[in-house]
């Protein structure tokens, strides 16, 4: 809204003392605007506060969570299953010979006092997670130490 157009507003509806305020904050030199438009400008409670320049880009900014939640809430997505039916599920044969490998297991093993069992569990997970062989390395540590110290 132009300058011209603000001041037509406030000419024809003296009561809109937020476009007297738009007229002062647009205004460079005071003297030339009305008495009555500097007298409800400067007693309106808004007129204190600063005018700052609004960054659009962080209010339409959208974290991962946001993102994650946006895609979420729509109904049209849905996380479907791999294709096959139930029974080629039903067809996976159990093997007992394979073991289960998880730190959990590996975990219960330590508390247990099975410290070996334990170990060669961690040592697996580690030739299988190679991005973790650290961290399983530091807990293979810790468990022969405690392994050591009990004996």
């Amino acid at each position: 809204m132009s300058h011209n157009d603000i001041a037509s507003l406030v000419e024809r509806y003296p009561w809109w003392s937020e476009g007297h305020i738009a007229l002062l904050r647009e205004h460079e030199g005071a003297e030339a605007l009305p008495s009555t438009t500097m007298l409800i400008a400067m007693l309106h409670p808004t007129a204190l506060i600063a005018r700052r320049h609004v960054d659009v880009a962080k209010l339409t900014y959208l974290s991962h969570d946001d993102l994650i939640d946006r895609f979420l809430k729509r109904e049209e997505y849905r996380i479907v299953a791999e294709e096959g039916t139930a029974d080629d599920l039903a067809a996976v044969e159990y093997d007992p010979e394979e073991e289960i490998v998880s730190e959990d297991l590996a975990e219960i093993y330590a508390n247990q006092g099975l410290y070996d069992e334990a170990i060669d569990i961690y040592r697996k997970l580690s030739l299988l997670n190679s991005e973790k062989s650290i961290y399983f390395a530091g807990l293979i540590a810790t468990i022969e130490q405690k392994k050591n110290k009990n004996r």
